[in-house]
């Protein structure tokens, strides 16, 4: 008996590499477009006004594109082999994000994305979009319709085989295929995500306020980091992980095979001296493939000197009094801030 189309696809999708892979139909269910809808009428989006401006493409992937008829999800495993979470006591040194530690994902993903989607034009005469996070599209709404997992308390996919690690993707198709049940939601009653928040960012279980998020203060805002969220960052310089990293289910979940997605040795805990005397020259020369290098020197800088000033650690005093003087005042004044919270160490 031949393969159907969804096997073959499914079969092609992880001799590329994918640890998961699922159909769904193209649409979201009216729970998850009413999340939206209320993320957004709330302010939880912050400056990512990107979200707002295409509401209507994120809530309905037809509007987005109105041949569409299946979304393919896929699924990268990027979970880490160590700790995640132990550069968060080394005070003298940076603590960047599992996900960014290696080479910048998008790139990876999207190869992998437009090898699967090639396929599935050639074999079945499809017309295929692939997207991978810069679009407006749902990605962990859909990748649960798809069967790949539940959105948890955090707000991210939870994967029973792949705890919180999973890199999403999707392949949009005017190729009918037989959708996989959505994945049941087995948080129970855990709520050791919401209560690992440094920053307390979750008004609710499964509600998330970027605002308040570390991610998001570290790597979207702008501008001054508000200095009531400054002494919870800690020496979280790109991203947190928190949340993610506690999630039980985590103990299932394999590390990643991908060897692209590797962590470089010199990002799993990098030393807050060396990165605050990088100008912009050695912070493009030190993260030429790596998502960092989307947030530009001076931002970076800012979040490396919150970390000075947390880390109570006066050597640290050196690093930080030139840049009183830089031309970025977003710079200067978190230089200021992080001299003046050292020079109150007893």
């Amino acid at each position: 008996m031949a393969a159907d189309s969804e096997e073959l696809i499914r079969a092609r999708a992880r001799a590329l590499g994918f640890d998961a892979v699922g159909f769904a139909t193209a649409a979201l269910a009216p729970r998850q477009r009413a999340a939206l809808r209320d993320f957004l009428a709330e302010g939880s989006q912050g400056e990512m006004d990107w979200l707002a401006r295409r509401e209507p493409e994120r809530a309905d992937p037809q509007t987005l594109w109105p041949e569409v008829r299946s979304v393919i999800a896929v699924g990268l495993s990027y979970a880490p082999k160590e700790d995640p979470l132990a550069a968060l006591a080394q005070a003298d040194r940076g603590n960047i994000s599992v996900y960014a530690r290696g080479r910048d994902y998008h790139d990876i993903l999207k190869g992998k994305l437009k090898e699967l989607a090639g396929f599935i034009a050639a074999r079945f005469g499809a017309s295929v979009k692939v997207f991978v996070d810069t679009a407006p599209v749902m990605e962990k709404p859909l990748a649960e319709r798809a069967g790949l997992g539940w959105q948890g308390k955090h707000t991210n996919l939870v994967s029973r085989r792949h705890g919180s690690w999973l890199f999403l993707g999707e392949i949009f198709t005017t190729l009918a295929l037989t959708p996989d049940p959505p994945h049941p939601n087995h948080c129970g009653t855990c709520r050791s995500c919401l209560e690992s928040c440094p920053t307390d960012a979750f008004p609710a279980p499964y509600k998330l306020d970027a605002r308040r998020c570390i991610s998001y203060l570290t790597i979207e805002h702008r501008g001054p980091i508000p200095e009531e969220f400054r002494p919870a960052i800690g020496n979280r310089i790109y991203g947190c992980d928190d949340c993610l990293a506690v999630c039980p289910w985590n103990r299932f979940a394999a590390s990643g095979r991908e060897a692209k997605l590797a962590a470089r040795p010199d990002l799993s805990a990098p030393m807050l001296a060396e990165l605050a005397a990088l100008d912009d020259a050695a912070f493009r020369a030190r993260f030429p493939a790596s998502p960092i290098k989307r947030i530009g020197r001076n931002r970076f800088v800012r979040n490396v000197l919150i970390a000075i000033g947390n880390s109570r650690d006066k050597r640290l005093a050196p690093s930080a009094e030139p840049l009183r003087a830089d031309p970025d005042p977003v710079v200067a004044e978190a230089a200021g801030w992080a001299l003046a919270r050292l020079e109150s160490v007893a």
